[in-house]
């Protein structure tokens, strides 16, 4: 892999993607979902940070360079930014002690060589120069910001709405192309001319986290982009929170121009807005702007000038000094000694154009020392610099006390909350002719010396301190205005405060520069993480002899003392406290124990415990089985069950429909407002009995379960509230059924009844198949009605018998065939033999315990046949034959034809038999009707009554039975629905009435 190309990667996830050309406007963030009140696991662990810190240090390094959008300036940059080449020994106040001082100094390239090879197609760097301040890998984070790396004068690109990446591009190769292999690029933002990167060593990319970039517009109008600042924001190991801004700010010399820079300052401080700091997982709830940081860095073109001195004077007395750089002859020279001798012949009073709008008293408050250095010629004497008038050190500090920005800081219009700058021992950084070491801007303006570059830092306790100064003058003030209106206002104590107020160590020196005040306090800063940081400034210089722009470039080297995260240590005691928040989590959440009781018909082993087994299933029949539900936490348990999770062919709800579920005590009066269903609360050490109950009587279920297309298994759901669910398998095993079958299926059951065929997946042949016909009839039906036919009889005369004094039960005309009499144990029981006897093709008769009497068989077997013929797919008279045999009967009712009994029999039976099966099935019902009417009114001991009972129960069988038999659609008009009931009636008695003719009238 290329360098390049590793060092255009990207340091992983801990670090977002980059934003490239295209800054974020504040606004434009959506900020991430708040995090819950509650303790999480991140919080958790993020307390116990002090645990998984350990110390580390990092040298920053910062660099600012106005390149004026000149063509060359690119191939310098990686020389003076990263190798720390281009510092001029003599023009600056810097230590050299790392890098071996003056032995560099005697080999470096001469500054008339240097310039007279000057070339846009190669760097301005003086040969032989191997650098000055600690460089490459020394450095584990370069942030570099550069300013008009287009032409911003440029009315095209000023009032450009978007960004043109492709600059920035040639400085990012540039940076990449000088750093050691492994650095890795974190934050890159650029707006218009504007271009600010950070990059970080190997050892430092996996720790920097939190990325995140915006940008500020300040330029035309207060919105255009050709004036601002763009910012970056990272997080180094999980705790220490660090903000680049680079800027540039409005430029001009007048008084305007002053204070549309501090303007365009408070804009950039208003409207930086960060996205939420990611700590390790723990996303804070709020977004960051300036100020919030621990450690921040406020540099590039702030464009603040010399205010109350000429710009001549100034540019004289630089000169003085830049002009011993040349020790031959060349442009640069001879424009100095034309300018020197210049001032020589014409008052050093005179204005230039640019200096126009300076003060006239400070002018003359300044021109002794101007005489006076010039008197002298600069000397190399034993003297301090700080004594000596002719060193560099007191020509700086003379001008310094000049310099608009620490005015505006002192006089708190801007930068005064709590930012700082090391000593400025450096030339202005501006302006300079293009292509010269010390000759200042040559053009007919001849504007005046600056130091427009700076590169300032704070603290999270330099912005504190700050803050809290500004809160106590705030609370004096208020007190005095208090005192004021309260008439305490004594002169006499008033003029003693101002006689001990005055300090004659201070007073009347505010304009003065004062290079101490600027030092670095390398006090201890608690950052907004709680741990104890530390920095130090190392160096802060130009790079004098950088030719290839008409500003000089600048940077500060700093180092770091902070706490990271060491992601062992954090991976352990995350463990820790997963296990301790578990602990307690599950102390104090409830917890219950959920036991399936054991049944003998269970025929796992062991038994499960798990889950509910009810064996074999028939239809009708019912089966329970217990579970316990016992709370074995430390807390009461508020449980129920709740719905289930269903596939798209089941139905929704607690239980599916052939479950149902009774507890052994009633349910709370109230339950949580999102639970639809009962709750129940067990204290602990308190158990529940739950009776899981089983029925398959719906016929549609029946039907699906004999042609295996769904299965009796489910999964219930037990809700414990502020607890984990549990989860209840239920299953059980479907026994083939005789019943909901169709009579094309039931005449194909071989010998052995359904049961026999169960090895068959489909639970026995379809109507479809017609091959494999076994009966003419159902033989289900023949065992029912013959019963049904023989228990009548016994039943008579064993009531004759015994119990004939007491009213016989076919009082109720509706007897034997009841299916709403009161349900009893006993008779389910019975039912249930008999359905057993039909399924296994048995004798019904022979189903029956001896001791049954057989009233109840008959009752048993005669309500069997009911359900049996209800359930019948299509049923005995299917809907295709009874339209046939109702057009019949209304035919004859259009005509008022009356036909004997007789006839209208064999009309019925001509439709009937075009389906052999159903007609003989419909013969087998009716003659065992006729034959029971026959048994039962022969019973009566009254003759004349015979009649009359027989009447009765015609109708009332017939009633009964043409609702089993008949499966047709009913009309929906009332009036239509009674005619076809009538019809449906009459056609039963056609088959099982004793007249010849039925004469009723068709209502």
């Amino acid at each position: 892999m290329s360098k390049s190309s590793h060092l255009g990667s990207s340091p992983g996830q801990q670090i977002r993607e980059l934003p490239g050309a295209f800054p974020i406007t504040p606004g434009e963030y959506e900020p991430p979902p708040v995090i819950s009140s509650q303790l999480s696991l991140s919080q958790a662990v993020h307390q116990r940070k002090a645990e998984y810190t350990v110390p580390r240090k990092v040298k920053i390094k910062v660099g600012t360079w106005n390149v004026a959008a000149l063509h060359g300036t690119e191939l310098d940059l990686g020389a003076w930014f990263v190798d720390g080449k281009g510092i001029s020994e003599s023009l600056s106040i810097l230590s050299f002690d790392d890098k071996g001082g003056p032995a560099n100094a005697e080999s470096v390239e001469d500054v008339a060589h240097q310039e007279a090879r000057r070339s846009k197609k190669k760097p301005t760097i003086p040969f032989d120069d191997h650098g000055a301040l600690p460089a490459g890998d020394e450095i584990g984070l370069y942030a570099l910001g550069l300013q008009e790396i287009v032409d911003i004068s440029s009315p095209t690109e000023a009032l450009r709405p978007y960004n043109d990446p492709h600059p920035g591009r040639k400085w990012k190769h540039a940076v990449e192309k000088a750093l050691p292999s492994g650095y890795t690029l974190v934050a890159e933002q650029q707006l218009i001319g504007l271009y600010l990167v950070v990059y970080a060593a190997s050892a430092i990319s996996p720790i920097v986290s939190s990325v995140s970039t915006t940008s500020v517009r300040t330029g035309l109008m207060g919105y255009m982009g050709n004036k601002g600042a763009v910012i970056a924001r990272i997080v180094l190991g999980e705790t220490t929170r660090i903000v680049f801004i680079n800027c540039h700010l409005c430029a001009g010399a007048e008084k305007g121009n002053l204070e549309r820079r501090n303007w365009d300052a408070s804009q950039v401080q208003k409207q930086t807005k960060f996205s939420p700091v990611d700590l390790g997982g723990l996303t804070e709830e709020t977004n960051e702007g300036l100020g919030d940081e621990d450690f921040a860095f406020w540099f590039g073109d702030l464009n603040y000038r010399l205010e109350g001195i000429p710009g001549e004077d100034v540019r004289r007395l630089l000169l003085l000094h830049t002009k011993d750089e040349y020790t031959q002859a060349n442009a640069s020279k001879r424009k100095i000694d034309a300018e020197l001798a210049l001032h020589d012949r014409v008052s050093l009073h005179s204005p230039t154009e640019d200096d126009s709008s300076s003060h006239t008293s400070s002018h003359t408050h300044d021109s002794s020392l101007t005489k006076n250095t010039a008197a002298s010629p600069l000397s190399s004497g034993t003297l301090d610099p700080s004594s000596d008038p002719t060193s560099l050190q007191t020509t700086l500090t003379s001008l310094l006390s000049h310099d608009q920005l620490h005015q505006q800081m002192r006089q708190r219009k801007a930068f005064h909350d709590g930012w700082r700058e090391g000593p400025i021992d450096f030339l202005p950084t501006y302006k300079y002719d293009a292509g010269s070491v010390g000759m200042f801007d040559s053009s007919e303006k001849k504007r005046g010396p600056s130091w427009c570059d700076r590169i300032l830092f704070r603290t999270r306790r330099d912005k504190q301190e700050h803050d809290q100064k500004i809160h106590a003058e705030e609370a004096a003030k208020k007190r005095d205005n208090e005192m004021k209106a309260h008439g305490i206002d004594d002169p006499a104590i008033n003029e003693e405060e101002v006689l001990f107020d005055y300090d004659p160590t201070t007073d009347g020196m505010e304009d003065e520069y004062d290079a101490d005040t600027n030092q670095d306090d390398p006090a201890m800063v608690t950052t907004k993480a709680g741990f104890e940081d530390k920095i130090h400034l190392e160096c802060y210089t130009s790079h004098q002899r950088v030719l290839s722009s008409d500003h000089k470039p600048l940077d500060a080297l700093f180092t770091l003392s902070y706490e990271a995260v060491d992601p062992e240590l954090k991976a352990k005691v995350h463990q820790e406290v997963a296990r301790e928040l578990d602990r307690a989590e599950n102390e104090r959440r409830p917890a219950v124990t959920v036991i399936v009781d054991p049944h003998q018909e269970d025929n796992t082993f062991p038994p499960d415990h798990e889950s509910v087994n009810f064996g074999n299933v028939q239809y009708a029949s019912k089966k329970t089985r217990n579970v316990t539900i016992a709370n074995t936490g430390r807390v009461p348990a508020t449980l129920g069950f709740t719905d289930r999770i269903i596939a798209s062919d089941q139905g929704a709800g607690v239980t599916p429909t052939w479950l149902h579920i009774h507890l052994d005590r009633a349910p709370d009066k109230e339950r949580p407002a999102d639970e639809p269903h009962d709750v129940y609360t067990l204290e602990p050490g308190d158990a529940a009995n739950v009776e899981l109950t089983i029925q398959v009587d719906e016929v549609d279920l029946v039907r699906a379960l004999n042609d295996a297309k769904t299965q009796l298994e489910d999964v219930l759901v037990l809700r414990v509230h502020n607890g984990r669910d549990h989860f209840l398998p239920v299953h059980a095993t479907w026994l083939q059924s005789s019943f909901g079958r169709s009579i094309g299926n039931l005449i194909r059951i071989p010998e052995g009844g359904v049961r026999g065929s169960q090895q068959n997946d489909e639970g026995g042949p379809k109507d479809s198949d017609r091959a494999g016909v076994k009966w003419s009839a159902p033989r289900e039906l023949f065992r029912l009605t013959e019963a049904v036919e023989d228990l009548v009889e016994r039943a008579a005369a064993e009531w004759g018998m015994t119990l004939g004094d007491q009213s016989p039960p076919w009082e109720d005309s509706r007897w034997p065939f009841i299916v709403d009499r009161d349900e009893t144990k006993e008779m389910q029981g019975l039912r249930e033999r008999v359905r057993e006897a039909l399924d296994n093709d048995d004798a019904v008769t022979h189903a029956f315990p001896k001791e049954t009497h057989n009233i109840q068989r008959v009752e048993a077997v005669a309500e069997t046949l009911l359900a049996f013929l209800t359930s019948i797919e299509g049923g005995v008279v299917t809907e295709n034959l009874w339209t046939e045999v109702e057009t019949s009967m209304v035919e004859l009712e259009s005509s008022q034809t009356h036909l004997p009994a007789e006839d209208e029999k064999v009309r019925v039976l001509d439709v009937l038999v075009t389906s052999p099966a159903h007609s003989t099935s419909f013969t087998f019902v009716t003659s065992m009707l006729a034959k029971v009417i026959l048994e039962i009114s022969s019973a009566s001991a009254d003759p004349e009554a015979k009649g009359s009972i027989r009447r009765r129960l015609e109708e009332s069988y017939g009633g009964i039975f043409a609702d089993a038999l008949i499966k047709a659609p009913w009309p929906t008009g009332a009036r239509e629905r009674k005619r076809a009931l009538a019809r449906r009636i009459r056609m039963m008695e056609m088959f099982i009435g004793s007249r010849a003719e039925t004469e009723r009238d068709i209502v």
